[in-house]
């Protein structure tokens, strides 16, 4: 059995980390209704501009004219990893990072062995698990982090979407945590670029006669490029949002799992002080009895 110094050591040890995972708990569950609020609120928008998108594309012919729209042969892929720059979170990071390897592995097999598939990292940690898997990361934008505005994300999205309209890329896939709940975080990949423009029959059935100002194209032209801003700021806020959600889930475990091994580590405090107690006695009665033979 240890001795009693050394529970008392880890009995210490232990307390104070409890301390620091109970704060890291409260202040993940303070930056998590901040960031809950944030996607909730752009939610509703982002799914009404996809359904103007898709209703006024379903009475045009013309929208694969859109730089944005063209299908090509993905020779040149793109994967946008979104992860965090911090750990702590459980498995946040690890399992997007695995999602990613495997959408390459599975659907850009032959890409990824020709050496054609590249990773832009937004996150710390994601970028550390591909190379230590021997992805070719080619860039980061870790920074946004910091100050995630649509500003700030309207720049990164615009010299993706640059790239691709450039003929850099051929298929842009944007990977990410989405946020359902503090304790539930679905990993989840959606095709950035190009734009699939998906057939709506409610729309092509509806017979309103509406009057555009300017044309359908100009509006069509302008909803496609901010449709995919929305879109890649609503996948940053919903990555925000789980990893906080991640990381106070986490740190509520590690305060309980502490609170239990502090028990456990008192209860075996106790057995040895009394162990120690005991053979005292023992010892002035054995030196007592000795004394008066």
């Amino acid at each position: 059995m240890a001795g009693l110094k050394e529970i008392r050591t880890r009995i210490a040890s232990v307390k104070t980390t409890r301390q620091v995972t109970s704060a890291m708990k409260m202040v993940s569950a303070a930056k998590l209704k901040k960031a809950q609020d944030a996607i909730l609120q752009i939610r509703p928008y982002a799914e009404k501009l996809h359904q103007i998108l898709t209703s006024l594309s379903a009475s045009l012919e013309n929208v694969e004219d859109s730089v944005y729209t063209q299908g090509r042969n993905p020779e040149k892929v793109l994967v946008i990893l979104v992860s965090s720059n911090r750990g702590l979170c459980g498995g946040f990071n690890t399992n997007i990072a695995k999602k990613a390897i495997e959408l390459v592995k599975t659907k850009y097999s032959r890409q990824l062995q020709l050496g054609k598939v590249e990773f832009i990292c937004l996150g710390k940690q994601g970028e550390r698990q591909l190379k230590h898997r021997g992805m070719k990361v080619s860039g980061n934008k870790n920074e946004i982090f910091d100050e995630l505005t649509f500003d700030n994300v309207n720049e990164i999205a615009s010299e993706i979407m640059k790239a691709f309209a450039d003929g850099s890329y051929d298929r842009i896939e944007l990977v990410y945590n989405q946020f359902r709940n503090a304790a539930v975080q679905v990993q989840t990949s959606e095709q950035f670029l190009p734009v699939e423009i998906e057939e709506d029959d409610e729309a092509q059935n509806t017979n309103f006669d509406f009057i555009y100002e300017p044309s359908k194209e100009y509006i069509i032209r302008e909803l496609i490029p901010r449709s995919l801003k929305i879109q890649f700021y609503k996948a940053l806020l919903d990555s925000n949002a789980a990893e906080h959600g991640a990381r106070m889930t986490a740190m509520h475990q590690a305060t309980d799992n502490a609170t239990a091994l502090l028990g456990d580590l008192t209860l075996q405090y106790n057995k040895a002080r009394q162990a120690t107690i005991t053979n005292e006695i023992l010892e002035i009665v054995s030196g007592a009895e000795a004394l008066k033979g």
